[in-house]
């Protein structure tokens, strides 16, 4: 239906799915299958959502996976204060990682209602 690769919230998915790999590099290995596995899977799933969505036949199916997309943002912000709970992030990086999910949040939630 939708070509995703020109879809900037899509864009900007795939940039911090990779922010999200570089940083959860340097968490502890204990938390390899805690913390760094589900920031993983999250930031992995925002980007996937919207490319499965826009692949579909329907709006009403791309507005399905982009509302699971926003779900995964939504978990990936948990997450992030975890972590920074947790000592695992400094101020500076939260800051960037916080601002950026919650712009892409605005974006999907507007692509969502557009999709109404």
């Amino acid at each position: 239906m939708n070509n995703y690769k020109e879809l900037k919230v899509w864009k900007r998915s795939i940039f911090l799915a990779k922010d999200i790999y570089v940083l959860t590099a340097t968490f502890p290995h204990v938390e390899k299958y805690g913390l760094v596995s589900q920031m993983r899977r999250s930031a992995v799933s925002v980007a996937s959502n919207i490319a499965e969505g826009a692949g579909r036949g329907s709006d009403r199916e791309f507005r399905r996976f982009m509302d699971t997309a926003y779900g995964s943002l939504c978990e990936l912000d948990t997450q992030l204060c975890i972590a920074k709970l947790l000592d695992l992030v400094n101020d500076s990086v939260f800051k960037s990682l916080e601002k950026e999910i919650n712009e892409m949040q605005k974006m999907s939630y507007s692509l969502i209602k557009s999709l109404k």
